[in-house]
């Protein structure tokens, strides 16, 4: 049988993919809360709105979905129900909620 990319260790990894994308929205998240620290710091107050109303809630909601996606991803396995988590992510049904549930 020949080797396919969700053979790899890393490359091919459902959970490993989501576990990386929710390390650089927490990344990017630090980042921002460095930037709105800064801004307080000069008393910018309109970067500080800027930073709060275009990013910040954007980034806690990621956050929050890709968690979600982890601990989903952490109960079903390999195999078959990461097939299914994947195509309920696909076809954007909601069902990816009901899976691990």
């Amino acid at each position: 049988m020949p080797v396919s990319e969700f053979d790899h260790a890393e490359k091919g990894d459902a959970l490993y993919a989501m576990e990386l994308a929710l390390s650089l929205e927490k990344l990017t998240n630090e980042k921002l809360f460095n930037l709105h620290h800064v801004a307080e710091k000069n008393k910018d107050v309109q970067l500080i709105d800027f930073v709060e109303s275009e990013f910040l809630t954007e980034q806690v909601e990621a956050i929050k979905k890709i968690s979600e996606y982890v601990a989903q991803l952490r109960r079903v396995g390999k195999g078959h129900g990461v097939w299914h988590f994947d195509q309920a992510l696909l076809h954007g049904d909601g069902a990816v909620d009901a899976i691990a549930a």
